[in-house]
């Protein structure tokens, strides 16, 4: 088996609505998580740490700061033929619209995907927006060793998180056999349950895990992957290859047992950020063996003065004055002013320090400083980059809003969301 046999590739997908604001000014794999890094840091880690070194990160929204952030993280040596390219919506011969789906997105690049001068026996499909680490060197020996078309990542999943996923059902040998999107009945998950045996098997702990889910990471064959993508019935992977695939080829599972997120929402997003906060996190970020890669940003570390920090992660370059944080993120640069207080938030730092030019300017028009002003109370909250929050403001949600669109802020699913280089006036209450 052959590592260099394998093209990555990465669908950073489109306008990302489900995480908006976050992805207003960004494309969705370069929104930033615990602190330092960006979503697409995952998967292309999880790639390079398993001998992947060619890897395509498809987008068509938003580019400039994913191609920036590609540019200056992931920089190969000139004697190795490894890279991370960004393909980027274009017009083409093949169209000119926006890609339709994940399969049609690989279609439209399927001359730099699927090129004969590389010869790849094996095209690895990734999501740019989940949280997990994996070898896919082991999804890649199941997949030769059964020989497959096309294997599929599962995952167990109990009865109560199917309605949101796609369900799949498997035999003995690993095989697909049954595949529904999203089931909502208890006559579509009936045929879906697969036997304990299957888990067992493997050496899996299955309890009350009945059903197994697709985590959205597949691996063709060459020839196969080419064949589905000549019917332009096919613009997605999930709703349409893989349910027809199962009919017509060989279609096999690879069980994983491990931390798995899909942090595609706000909801989902928020809480894996949180998480990661506790004693002793499901993902871990401090793998020594497997650390995730991202930008070298060359900051000094991070000063506290006089302040309660409690269950809390502290990215680099921060500055934080005679504060109280509980279970927070702190992100990078991130500026927090005497007495305020920040608890269950997701801090997401600056991209910039203000000079102190710009800083007595900031004074003399009444704009607040990047990052959070004195006597600030933030919680339950998403403070993206360079946003300025002015001193006694009040981030709350305190009339328990679900969804809401504001003047310089939105509330998602109940949490409070200053966008990118937003600013919150002092003294405001929300």
């Amino acid at each position: 088996m052959n590592n260099g046999s394998v093209i990555a590739v990465i669908l950073g997908g489109g306008r990302g609505t489900r995480l908006f604001p976050l992805t207003r000014d960004r494309a969705k794999p370069s929104v930033p998580i615990a602190g330092k890094f960006r979503l697409v840091d995952i998967p292309i880690s999880n790639c390079l740490h398993s001998g992947f070194d060619r890897i395509f990160v498809l987008t068509q929204f938003n580019s400039v700061s994913l191609n920036r952030h590609i540019a200056r993280a992931y920089r190969f040596d000139s004697y190795r033929r490894g890279f991370v390219q960004i393909l980027a919506a274009q017009q083409t011969l093949t169209g000119d619209e926006w890609y339709q789906g994940t399969a049609d997105a690989v279609k439209h690049n399927e001359p730099y995907i699927l090129n004969p001068r590389f010869k790849d026996e094996h095209v690895l499909i990734l999501a740019g927006d989940h949280l997990y680490r994996m070898d896919y060197r082991k999804m890649l020996a199941v997949h030769t060793e059964s020989k497959a078309d096309i294997t599929v990542s599962v995952i167990p999943v109990k009865k109560e998180d199917t309605s949101g996923l796609g369900i799949l059902q498997a035999d003995r040998t690993g095989r697909i056999v049954n595949f529904v999107e999203k089931p909502q009945t208890e006559a579509e998950l009936l045929p879906l349950r697969v036997e304990p045996e299957v888990f067992t098997s493997r050496g899996i702990q299955a309890e009350d895990r009945e059903y197994i889910a697709s985590m959205g990471i597949y691996i063709f064959n060459h020839e196969v992957l080419h064949e589905f993508l000549k019917d332009d019935s096919n613009v997605d992977f999930g709703q349409d290859i893989i349910p027809k695939s199962i009919k017509t080829h060989q279609v096999s599972a690879y069980f994983f047992d491990g931390y798995w997120e899909d942090i595609g929402t706000i909801r989902s997003f928020y809480h894996a950020n949180i998480a990661l906060t506790d004693t002793a996190p499901a993902f871990n970020f401090y793998d020594a063996q497997a650390p995730i890669y991202t930008n070298r940003r060359h900051l000094p570390s991070t000063k506290v003065n006089s302040s309660s920090v409690r269950s809390s992660i502290l990215a680099e370059g921060s500055i934080i004055d005679d504060s109280e944080l509980d279970r927070t993120i702190v992100g990078i640069r991130s500026i927090i002013s005497n007495g305020s207080r920040v608890y269950q938030s997701i801090l997401m730092g600056a991209d910039y320090y203000e000079s102190d030019a710009a800083q007595r300017e900031n004074t003399q028009t009444g704009i607040p400083h990047i990052g959070i002003g004195q006597n600030c109370l933030i919680q339950n909250a998403i403070i993206d980059k360079n946003a300025r929050i002015g001193d006694n403001s009040v981030l709350v949600n305190r009339d328990g809003l679900d969804n809401y669109d504001g003047e310089n802020y939105y509330i998602r699913d109940g949490i409070v969301i200053v966008p990118k280089d937003a600013m919150i006036p002092s003294e405001t209450v929300v």
